[in-house]
């Protein structure tokens, strides 16, 4: 009978066990402890925080026993090794919650009547604190820095009150938007951007707690970059270079415009004094440039841009175009047909092409040797790309000419620094009437 009586004491304590349970519905992770020598396990809670004064720990037991009933709780004393009276309140109702707790071991023992039901659980404030900055910025590199401080989350065995440390496995990393630029708490960043950047040191753990620390890099430094419109034409070539430079200090930009290249070539050629490569005797300093090329040749550019900071120091970047400003060499092309007077703004003048000519002479004599139209410029220029000029209109003294052959004499000088001479008969056709 007694026999019986104790495995029925058994069966009855083991029901009354699985009625209560500790929970943490705010916790953010959870885990189960792995004493050394105590032979059962608890749930760990952690709460994580970014202050280490932080006890935003909470904890729930509840069960099913009906009736008023008290809930005694408990914290663990690491240093006597037992636990002491945390709370304790009568309740009829079937939960009991206590709040803002440090970190812990928190007993709960729920009594009705002779039955009593125990539980435990142990509440970590996971916190982290994150600190960041930049040092030894400059034209080349700057260096991110960082540092941070973490709880250490220990608990002990309840048989042996041995110390038991949770192993976070924390991870750092520097990131730049949602890109991952570094693992490492501290490291140089070598090539800084053109643009005030903000750079995020990430602090976690494997709980996925952790925080955030943002540092802002105020950029030092330029890109230099432009480009050139035209980049090819006929004498005299205007070409709009429009500066594209990043971060760049206005007034501080420099241009280089070099001289024909074939030309530094040829007077480099044998000699042993340096030869001046610049058209400008000192850089053009100008944020926007615009530079009319007199003469024909192929032409190379540089930038050269800064940003001044600090007391009067500069971060520069240097930009030259791959390919040559072109300025064609010239030529001249004269019609053998034109008809005054015949279909007006239809073949109807004397018109001379040309191409990066600087000077141009014009005689036109008739099938006698006199001449009968001079025309004469001794510096061409401004002709918006036509590449002709109308000069002469079939007339002699206000009266168009009479149809027939007339011989042409055109000679001049290119800016390409050559002589051009175009010699020939030219017809003029009229109508009958």
């Amino acid at each position: 009978m007694k026999r019986s009586l104790y495995f029925l004491l058994i069966l009855i304590s083991f029901s009354n066990i699985v009625q209560a349970q500790i929970s943490a519905p705010s916790a953010n992770a959870s885990d189960v402890t792995q004493y050394p020598v105590f032979n059962e396990t608890d749930d760990i809670f952690l709460f994580c925080s970014d202050d280490s004064l932080s006890e935003a720990g909470a904890l729930t037991v509840t069960t099913d026993f009906e009736g008023t009933k008290t809930f005694l709780w408990e914290k663990y004393n690491e240093q006597t090794g037992s636990f002491e009276l945390y709370f304790q309140e009568s309740s009829d109702g079937q939960t009991s919650t206590i709040s803002n707790l440090a970190d812990g071991c928190y007993r709960s023992t729920i009594t009705l009547g002779a039955t009593t039901v125990i539980d435990r659980a142990w509440v970590f404030n996971n916190w982290t604190i994150v600190d960041g900055y930049i040092t030894n910025s400059n034209c080349e590199s700057f260096y991110l820095n960082g540092s941070f401080s973490t709880a250490n989350l220990t608990y002990y065995d309840l048989s042996t009150n041995a110390p038991v440390i949770v192993l976070k496995d924390v991870e750092v990393e520097w990131t730049e938007g949602e890109s991952k630029i570094s693992s490492m708490l501290s490291w140089t960043y070598y090539s800084p951007p053109t643009e005030n950047t903000t750079y995020t040191l990430n602090v976690y753990d494997k709980y996925e707690c952790g925080t955030s620390f943002d540092v802002e890099y105020e950029s030092i430094v330029t890109k230099a970059e432009f480009t050139a419109d035209p980049m090819s034409g006929e004498a005299p070539l205007t070409v709009t270079f429009n500066n594209t430079s990043e971060n760049g200090t206005s007034g501080y930009y420099e241009w280089f415009l070099y001289r024909d290249m074939y030309q530094i070539r040829d007077e480099s050629e044998g000699s042993t004094e340096p030869v001046d490569s610049f058209i400008f005797d000192t850089p053009g300093i100008s944020d926007e440039l615009s530079y009319t090329y007199q003469n024909s040749g192929s032409y190379k550019v540089k930038l050269v841009s800064k940003h001044r900071y600090g007391d009067n120091l500069f971060c520069s970047d240097t930009f030259s175009l791959e390919d040559y400003i072109v300025v064609d060499t010239s030529f001249i092309n004269v019609p053998n047909v034109f008809t005054p007077g015949t279909s007006p703004g239809v073949n109807d003048e004397f018109v001379v092409k040309f191409w990066s000519m600087k000077s141009l002479e014009i005689n036109i004599y008739n099938r006698w040797g006199k001449r009968v139209h001079y025309w004469k410029s001794g510096n061409i220029e401004g002709f918006d790309d036509t590449m002709e000029e109308s000069v002469w209109d079939g007339k002699i003294n206000g009266r168009y000419a009479s149809p027939g052959v007339y011989y042409y004499d055109v000679r001049g000088r290119g800016r390409d620094g050559e002589k051009r001479f175009k010699k020939g008969f030219v017809h003029l056709f009229r109508d009958k009437g």
